[in-house]
């Protein structure tokens, strides 16, 4: 069969970052000829780029590759290929673990990607890995996400070394872009019709500090500021303790971007985030929260806890509890401790029952909907911006989200609109919120 009659599937696994590898990648493959389907059974080679962070993340892994085992087993489809977090994390464990995979490529080899599937095609089983920080973040994109907004991502690697987190191990130091790439990649975006930049590295808020010797996000959310077509710039994944004034009064003053900031505090108890080799405690997380909102009239502060760290005791969780419920956080994101190989975590005395961490979480999640709930109830009446993202014929209601709404993440408001008001998707508009349904806002056009 030719290569350019190959058709190809790409299912992307996991986070917005490992999102943008699968777009380059798409990229690639589509400038070789090979052409896009939507489904693994159309296609002739499958390539799935994988998430290895926690243990549900690997387990849906293993659930989609034993899908594709099947599939290639009754002659669906010719060949599997895996990238991503997981296949860099075990190397020639999943070499061994599945015979059944015909190529598996390390992050470091993703621009070597068109060469592997020719190989691949051509019989030869291809395992390649090199140098994590190898790994490029340059190239051209194919984007997989509504045409309005796009992902942006400005670093990759972590240098945090969180004694839970197995991300240094699979993706290397921490490595920022050259600010003069990323804007040029921001600019062709916008001119792609791009409207909504998501800012998105494993720490946005380190961006700059190996290349530039300082803290340099604040810097380049000013030049990102002036591309003219841009609408909304969003930060994602910020650090608590390099949130500088600096960084809060460009957040302030520039209208591009969205008063919404996503801050990983993970805990708030000091003993726990210093066995979680993070920084404060809840006196100075507390005053970086009262800063934020005294700073940023209006701001939407997104976080994530885990619940049953290794000696997690009730104690500490009840002030995690009173922690979120004091803080107010309108968006909050919860994991139960996911204990992974490698990591200093793993090794800890006191390794909380994992009923106990489940139970945790869902206690924390349940009081979060009842703020929510509350957030939602006071903001009917009250008007503001939405972008388009659909139509559901089913509720017959326009569905798209406002600035304190990030995408993939924090869910749609529903509205209503004249028969006679046809809207298209990317379109912002003006909401009147009029009710709320199952933790849903609902409105109508103005």
């Amino acid at each position: 069969m030719e290569q350019k009659k190959m058709k190809v599937v790409v299912v992307s696994l996991g986070c917005a970052k490992n999102q943008v590898d699968a777009e380059q990648l798409m990229a690639s493959l589509a400038k070789a000829g090979y052409a896009f389907v939507a489904e693994p059974g159309m296609s002739d080679i499958v390539l799935l780029n994988t998430c290895g962070f926690i243990t549900a993340a690997k387990e849906e892994a293993i659930e989609w590759l034993n899908e594709l085992i099947t599939l290639k087993n009754e002659g669906t489809i010719k060949y599997i290929a895996v990238t991503g977090c997981l296949s860099e994390r075990y190397r020639e464990e999943f070499v061994n673990e599945f015979p059944e995979v015909d190529a598996v490529v390390g992050i470091s080899e993703y621009g070597n990607i068109t060469g592997i599937f020719e190989r691949m095609i051509n019989g030869e089983k291809v395992y390649v890995f090199g140098e994590k920080e190898k790994h490029s973040m340059e190239g051209s994109r194919i984007i997989s996400t509504l045409p309005h907004y796009a992902y942006l991502r400005i670093a990759d690697g972590c240098d945090n070394c969180c004694t839970y987190c197995a991300i240094p191990q699979i993706r290397g130091r921490f490595r920022s872009r050259p600010m003069e790439n990323i804007i040029t990649e921001a600019e062709k975006l916008a001119a792609d019709g791009v409207k909504e930049l998501v800012v998105i590295a494993q720490d946005t808020t380190r961006y700059g500090l190996d290349l530039y010797n300082k803290l340099a996000l604040p810097e380049l959310l000013e030049k990102l500021c002036q591309i003219p077509s841009l609408k909304w710039i969003r930060i994602l994944y910020a650090y608590p303790e390099r949130i500088t004034d600096e960084l809060i009064d460009v957040i302030a003053k520039q209208d591009k971007i969205v008063k919404y900031l996503d801050i990983p505090l993970q805990h708030c108890d000091g003993e726990l985030l210093k066995k979680m080799n993070r920084k404060g405690d809840e006196t100075s997380l507390a005053a970086l929260i009262e800063k934020l909102r005294a700073r940023i009239p209006n701001i939407t502060l997104r976080t994530t806890f885990i619940t049953g760290f290794p000696g997690e005791t009730e104690e500490q969780f009840n002030r995690l509890g009173e922690f979120a419920e004091k803080m107010h956080f309108e968006r909050m994101g919860c994991f139960a401790y996911s204990e992974e190989e490698g990591t200093i975590a793993a090794k800890m005395e006191n390794q909380v029952d994992e009923e106990v961490r489940e139970h945790r979480k869902e206690i924390l999640e349940e009081q979060q909907d009842t703020r929510v709930a509350e957030l939602y109830d006071g903001m009917v009446g009250t008007e503001s911006e939405v972008v388009v993202e659909g139509y559901d014929r089913y509720l017959e209601h326009y569905f798209g989200r406002s600035a304190m709404f990030a995408p993939e993440i924090d869910g749609m408001i529903y509205f209503t609109a004249p028969k006679d008001k046809r809207l298209s998707i990317g379109d912002f508009v003006m909401i009147r919120f009029t009710d709320v349904l199952d933790n849903n806002l609902l409105g109508e056009l103005l």
